[in-house]
């Protein structure tokens, strides 16, 4: 699906389409333009769509390459950002994550999402509405707008990772020996490292754009950067570090839950052990063939030898269970 948003002083327009020529005609040079591609995996139309903002054709395999995120270094044609969002959704105990690409030129701002990122849908559904002002700004006050709302996205996130960290901290304080919650936490910390890089590239954002000749962000835009994402991200990052550490403790203890239950079933086993040893002598010694036995003449040397046997077992036993062995 495409979405097109294309904004003036005097103008504010929405146009929904899933043809891109289609889209593309609707599109007016002299306006500010936010284009969302989402689901969007048609190579040949990504092709069309590069190609009608005279930007580098090569951007289109920077586009459809998963793996690549961050910033990219070269700037001249546009300002392209590969992005990973970390999300509320778990998927095989692991947190999923939004990837796509962003696309910042002189008069419009282009969103490949391979995943729909909630978060632009409910910012493009307020500026719909007119409760977020668009028109007197620039497509960087777009840029803003939606890096700042995935910002806020995050301490929700952090707040639901907070509290499945708090059901796993209870299965750990309960002494669970089971190696499943050790599973559990561990993807969890695993899948929660894009929220790590997702800081990293727009902390990157604003070092390049303070300290180099960057065309594509305004001052004004600068200073809202400047004034109410850096302190959010420093903020955001003391709490990333605070459920990472959370969770390093969580495994820690785990480990040594599970150590211990090890630890308890070889203790038994050595218990049993201690107490099949004698018994084995015994019936081991008794069943030597040697003709001149003396006790194989007596007849109560059978229950004799039965009853030392138990006598063993029982005295073992008690014995384990004093010292707290059993």
């Amino acid at each position: 699906m495409l979405t097109l948003l294309t904004f003036s002083q005097n103008h504010l327009e929405f146009f929904s389409n899933k043809d891109v020529d289609t889209v593309l005609k609707r599109i007016d040079g002299s306006h500010n333009i936010w284009l969302r591609c989402i689901h969007f995996r048609d190579r040949t139309g990504t092709a069309k769509i590069i190609n009608h903002f005279q930007i580098n054709p090569s951007r289109i395999d920077m586009i459809f390459n998963r793996s690549l995120t961050g910033i990219d270094e070269d700037i001249e044609d546009c300002l392209f950002d590969g992005y990973e969002i970390l999300t509320h959704q778990v998927k095989n105990q692991e947190f999923q994550v939004a990837r796509g690409s962003t696309v910042l030129g002189k008069n419009f701002i282009i969103t490949f999402e391979i995943t729909e990122v909630k978060v632009l849908t409910i910012l493009i559904n307020n500026i719909q509405k007119r409760t977020i002002d668009v028109q007197n700004r620039g497509v960087d006050y777009i840029l803003y707008l939606i890096l700042k709302d995935i910002l806020n996205n995050y301490h929700s996130v952090f707040e639901f990772i907070s509290r499945q960290l708090d059901d796993l901290e209870d299965e750990v304080l309960a002494n669970s020996g089971d190696e499943t919650t050790y599973h559990k936490i561990a993807a969890m910390r695993q899948s929660t490292r894009s929220g790590r890089r997702n800081f990293q590239n727009i902390k990157s954002l604003l070092t390049r754009m303070n300290y180099e000749d960057f065309p594509w962000i305004t001052q004004p835009v600068k200073v809202l950067f400047n004034e109410e994402l850096v302190y959010q991200i420093d903020h955001l990052w003391q709490e990333y570090q605070a459920l990472r550490a959370w969770m390093s403790e969580l495994m820690e203890i785990q480990r040594d839950n599970i150590a211990s239950k090890t630890s308890e079933r070889i203790d038994r086993l050595t218990i049993l052990s201690t107490i099949f040893l004698p018994i084995t002598f015994i019936t081991g010694f008794y069943g030597m063939n040697f003709k001149y036995m003396p006790e194989l003449e007596q007849p109560w040397s059978y229950p004799a030898v039965i009853s030392v046997i138990i006598l063993i077992v029982v005295i073992s036993i008690a014995f384990a269970k004093q010292q707290r062995w059993l």
